[in-house]
């Protein structure tokens, strides 16, 4: 896959982490004969579509003319049942097999006491000496709620994410991919992991692409996060951090935003490439308590912007620093069927918000209602007109 070295421009380009996906399941699909790609009916809307290049769907019934991508030998599984497509999966998986799993985020937490399940076995089995280690089990979660616009309310639920990082046993980790090289650095550790589950995170619509290879690949070798040097300034008077695509795309605005209201304001952009158990980072390189000072400096505000539920992401923010330095936006369970923007600042996640959250804790007081009522005029314009100004 031709993946950038360097990025001369950071968010001019926009690109798909969701093909990137695709392509690298259909590149595991023709290289691995036992490998399996479980998913319900949404393969093709979720722009994971190139696993079709490399096999077909299972179907042992009769075929129209119309019909595509059927055989009865297809490698590819599915079925819209989230409970079967999982259970078949882990059960491949534990014979030594190989497979990955993808749905709607908002449908992943269907499965979760299953996955509790599989991770109660993979922590007993490594107290067998004789008992081989197995293929990672790894979940692709799409189609997030950040634009669930379309559907709604009932269609947002990071809960999944929360439910992994509150496993003491420490067998999961979570992926937030900024962009689709990120992406395809993340499918590189989940491909060779064992004894773990995978879930990662990202939205199926194309994103602006910030980072090269070489970055992508640092950060989930050391610890999991890094500092982004294009939307960062020496001796900041605050940090902003983000982790998921989206939750970045809206905080680098929200910088932008922040500096043409204050243009002397000096900031620190952090991006969080995974999480684990009580950590930044995944379950084999967390980030040292150290290194979480060089990043995000001992006493300077923080502002996190974060894909799920911000108390997830205070948890573990507080093994690191004293929460009250930290104001932290996630996903607070409110929705509608309305406009992208408008959804996410239902949620204190837009620029807007953060925008505002950045002045106010540098100690530039005064922006708050301004930016409050740029919210309110965007929302009464997406009433009017179906979408953002």
């Amino acid at each position: 896959m031709n993946l950038p070295t360097e990025i001369k421009d950071p968010g001019l380009e926009l690109a798909s982490s969701a093909k990137v996906f695709g392509e690298c399941v259909r590149d595991e699909l023709r290289t691995h004969d036992d490998f399996y790609f479980f998913s319900p009916d949404e393969t093709t809307s979720n722009r994971l579509g190139a696993v079709y290049e490399a096999s077909n769907r299972a179907w042992i019934r009769n075929t129209e003319a119309w019909d595509k991508y059927l055989s009865s030998n297809g490698h590819v599984i599915e079925l819209l049942s989230e409970n079967t497509l999982f259970a078949v999966l882990a059960g491949h998986i534990l014979s030594g097999g190989r497979g990955c799993m993808t749905s709607y985020e908002s449908f992943l937490p269907i499965v979760s006491s299953q996955i509790d399940q599989h991770l109660k076995f993979l922590k007993q089995s490594r107290e067998i000496e004789w008992r081989p280690r197995v293929p990672a089990l790894n979940i692709l979660s799409t189609s997030c709620w950040q634009r669930q616009d379309h559907n709604g309310y009932t269609h947002q639920n990071p809960a999944l994410i929360s439910s992994l990082l509150a496993k003491p046993s420490n067998l999961a980790n979570c992926f937030f991919p900024v962009d689709d090289v990120a992406a395809y650095a993340a499918w590189g550790f989940m491909a060779r992991s064992k004894d773990v589950v995978n879930l990662t995170t990202f939205n199926k619509i194309e994103q602006p692409r910030w980072i090269d290879i070489n970055h992508a690949r640092f950060q989930l070798t050391n610890g999991g996060a890094s500092i982004f040097g294009f939307v960062s300034d020496d001796n900041p008077e605050i940090v902003v951090a983000a982790a998921g695509d989206i939750p970045t795309n809206e905080a680098i605005e929200a910088i932008s935003l922040a500096k043409k209201e204050v243009p002397e304001l000096r900031v620190r952009f952090v991006g969080i490439a995974a999480l684990s158990y009580g950590a930044i980072g995944t379950t084999e390189n967390k980030l040292k308590p150290s290194d979480f000072d060089d990043y995000f400096t001992i006493d300077k505000p923080i502002v996190v912007n974060f894909h799920g539920y911000a108390e997830t992401m205070r948890g573990i923010m507080s093994h690191y620093t004293d929460t009250r330095r930290v104001d932290i936006h996630g996903y607070d369970d409110q929705g509608s069927t309305t406009s992208p923007i408008d959804e996410l600042a239902r949620n204190r996640c837009s620029r807007y918000d953060l925008a505002a959250a950045i002045l106010e804790r540098s100690g530039h007081y005064g922006f708050a209602r301004k930016f409050e009522d740029m919210i309110v005029e965007n929302a009464n314009y997406a009433v009017l007109r179906g979408v953002d100004k």
